[in-house]
């Protein structure tokens, strides 16, 4: 029978023994899944993922490809941060113990929790560790919203679970489905205390320092979570946050950079990542950058970091609301006027926005500026094009968001600011006023002393 890999990996481990391990047709059981964790957590990672992609060139079609070569390379892919490329290879390898268990973990990692649940439980009839399985499997269907057969079936190992991290780790995030925060976090606790490696319980644990303003524990955090693969790309971004905000800039590109290996088209880390480059060498107030800087990232946090009711979550999802900036953006009236969403969800909401320092609605409350008055000699094209808000000129959600906090809901007012009071938001950056100037270049405008 395989059990998970323990937590503790000690011993060497050298590029040749990756290469080899790559190169030689093996059976795939935990020595080797040791070895490829510590070759990610070891070794240049640029180094290991340029292996893994030459060993997956030459095995080509997946379909001809033994179920341990398929699973050491999806593993890999997986450990990695490649979870598209570890799904298909994976799935090749439909009576492979180890293979089913990662194609559960991939899954969750794309954000299907259905074939998560298929694949744990399939790991399990394979031969894999029933309750390391049935643990996970815990975690999928409570990922697909069914929380009571999630806690059901976590009663139901109790009596051999109760001494495992992820026990702990799942109970937690059954707490906090219900709103039991601070319940919660005890468990999360617990979890680290029999694992301090659990990257995932280090990850909530990070963000709700991080929510509290507690920037040094969230970073020591967030680094330990990221210390053992597989890469969270949550965590990189995260922390490079909170970098940023301590004005750790080279620290903070580092993790933009390190998603963008995994997920090149990642649109966070690429936006945060020029709006660094671009900002190099400009000098701003320290003070005002902070506070720009703080509310910018509050305002673009994903619903998703938080710890919502499915019900909540599932209704601001109908509604298209995605980060707490969209929150400010939405009346409470608007809110309540969605189907299921009631008074508990309002009340969950508006903590939620409270303990960022925001509140629902505020972007549509806040004091507009003065009225703009247009010069007499624009043509009737431009006035025209004065009169369409904000979100007719289509921005990105940076541009979108620096415009909200400076009261700008027209290209009208858009266009009596000059480049550099837009620039004096910290993280809207060069990228972002080059888009402006290219949107109200579109319709004959440009901003002020432009």
């Amino acid at each position: 029978m395989l059990h998970s890999t323990p937590g503790g990996e000690n011993g060497r481990c050298s590029m040749d023994d990756v290469r080899n391990l790559l190169k030689t047709e093996v059976e795939f059981g935990t020595a080797e899944l040791s070895l490829l964790r510590k070759a990610v957590n070891r070794l240049q990672a640029v180094e290991v993922r340029q292996e893994v992609n030459a060993a997956v060139r030459l095995v080509g079609d997946p379909t001809s490809a033994s179920e341990p070569t398929l699973t050491k390379l999806g593993v890999a892919q997986h450990l990695l941060g490649n979870h598209g490329d570890a799904y298909r290879l994976l799935s090749g390898a439909k009576k492979h113990p180890v293979a089913a268990m990662y194609l559960g973990h991939v899954c969750i990692a794309l954000d299907r929790p259905a074939e998560a649940i298929d694949a744990f439980a399939r790991a399990a009839a394979l031969g894999y560790d029933p309750i390391e399985a049935e643990l996970q499997r815990v975690g999928a269907l409570r990922a697909s919203g069914q929380i009571d057969e999630a806690q059901a079936a976590l009663k139901a190992i109790a009596s051999k679970a109760v001494s495992r991290a992820d026990y702990s780790f799942q109970f937690g995030c059954i707490l906090a489905d219900r709103g039991d925060t601070l319940g919660a976090i005890e468990y999360f606790e617990r979890a680290v205390d029999m694992d301090p490696y659990h990257s995932r319980a280090l990850f909530w644990l990070a963000n709700e320092n991080a929510r509290q303003g507690n920037d040094d524990d969230a970073i020591l955090l967030y680094e330990r979570a990221l210390s053992k693969p597989p890469l969270h790309v949550g965590s990189l971004l995260n922390l490079g946050i909170i970098y940023e905000d301590t004005e750790r800039y080279d620290q903070a590109a580092f993790c933009y950079r390190r998603v963008l290996e995994a997920d090149p088209q990642n649109p966070r880390a690429r936006l945060y990542l020029k709006d660094i480059d671009a900002s190099e060498g400009q000098f701003y107030d320290e003070e005002s950058l902070k506070a720009e800087q703080r509310l910018q990232h509050t305002l673009s946090r994903p619903i998703a970091d938080f710890e919502l009711s499915v019900r909540s979550r599932n209704c601001l999802d109908r509604l298209g609301i995605v980060t707490l900036g969209d929150l400010t953006e939405i009346s409470e009236q608007e809110l309540m006027a969605s189907r299921n969403f009631g008074e508990t969800s309002l009340t969950e909401v508006r903590e939620l926005l409270e303990q960022n320092g925001l509140r629902v609605g505020q972007a549509v409350e806040s004091k507009k500026p003065d009225s703009f008055v247009p010069p007499t000699d624009m043509s009737p094209e431009q006035r025209a094009a004065i009169e369409q808000t904000i979100s007719d000129l289509q921005l990105s959600v940076r541009s979108r968001k620096c415009m909200s906090r400076l009261n700008i809901t027209t290209v009208g007012e858009l266009i009596t600011k000059t480049p550099d009071e837009l620039l004096g938001s910290k993280n809207f950056g060069v990228t972002s006023l080059n888009e402006i100037r290219g949107k109200l270049a579109e319709v004959g405008l440009r901003l002020r002393n432009d």
